[in-house]
């Protein structure tokens, strides 16, 4: 009990924080979320990997006052991230990591629950997502998703139908020794033994394909976090900070990083088929 107001709630105790953390052990996570008080969430990204992530997703666009849908929002840590920037209203969409294999749902609503932050949530297949089932938000959020389809093209134009000012749209990138718009694909689990791994279009490609969409401009940029990049398309310049009219552009690495990351990237391909671990998901078809 509170002993300066009666009728507020009990505050956490000792035993409550023990209950938390047994929890979060209990539960496979993707996404390191901190929970407050020590508890952070042991998640297969690290937290320095999403502070990046946040920077390169959240620090150009203005989401405070604003809608925001998460797309494979998985445990939750980029739909809590619009919240703590002043995100209006948020609706976090999953469905395979949300299936119960995963446990992601679980993850969630475990954070969400933790943090005591309003956050909506749906459980619902991407290609059910439709202005019609789910209404139009200003910040559309398609993080870690647009590589793993198998038919991209298709869902990236459907996607866009929900953004109202800005689709985010963060990816794996390859082909960056292509000019041309194009992508590689991924036979098996070619990429990083991953089954569910089937695309790497390269920046050209993902500008031109959401210009077709008919987003006005497009800013790209590298998320400092290995190979990814990460697209803002505007419809308006209303949330958009940086000011100007130029876009922002992705400078392409010299000729013998290139090479050297081409290497690589074989090396990591050949381990792949070699062990054929398998992925996290099954493809999303």
């Amino acid at each position: 009990m509170n002993l300066m107001d009666p009728d507020a709630p009990a505050l956490p105790t000792k035993s409550d924080f023990a209950a938390l953390a047994q929890r979060v052990r209990e539960i496979p996570w993707f996404h390191s979320i901190d929970l407050g008080n020590g508890i952070v969430t042991p998640g297969k990204k690290p937290p320095d990997i999403h502070r990046m992530e946040y920077a390169a997703i959240f620090d150009p666009v203005d989401v405070s006052g604003r809608s925001v849908i998460d797309i494979g929002a998985w445990n939750g840590a980029y739909s809590f991230e619009a919240k703590r920037r002043g995100a209006a209203r948020i609706l976090a969409t999953d469905s395979i990591a949300w299936q119960q294999h995963t446990r992601g749902r679980e993850g969630f609503d475990l954070a969400r629950s933790a943090l005591g932050i309003d956050v909506e949530a749906v459980e619902i297949d991407i290609y059910s997502l439709t202005p019609e089932r789910v209404g139009t938000f200003d910040v559309v959020l398609l993080l870690g998703v647009f590589y793993h389809l198998e038919n991209p093209i298709a869902v990236l134009q459907q996607i866009a139908a929900l953004a109202g000012e800005v689709l985010v749209v963060e990816t794996h990138t390859d082909a960056l020794e292509v000019r041309r718009p194009a992508m590689v694909m991924y036979p098996g689990g070619e990429l990083d033994g991953d089954e569910s791994n089937w695309w790497g279009p390269n920046p050209a490609c993902m500008v031109a394909l959401l210009k077709q969409c008919g987003f006005a401009k497009v800013d790209a940029a590298w998320t400092d976090v290995g190979y990814r990049t990460v697209y803002h398309a505007w419809r308006t310049d209303r949330l958009r900070r940086s000011g100007g009219a130029d876009e922002r552009t992705i400078a392409v690495p010299h000729p013998a990083l290139l090479w050297m990351r081409r290497l690589l990237g074989r090396t990591k391909r050949g381990l792949g088929r070699a062990f054929n671990y398998g992925g996290i998901r099954p493809r999303v078809r």
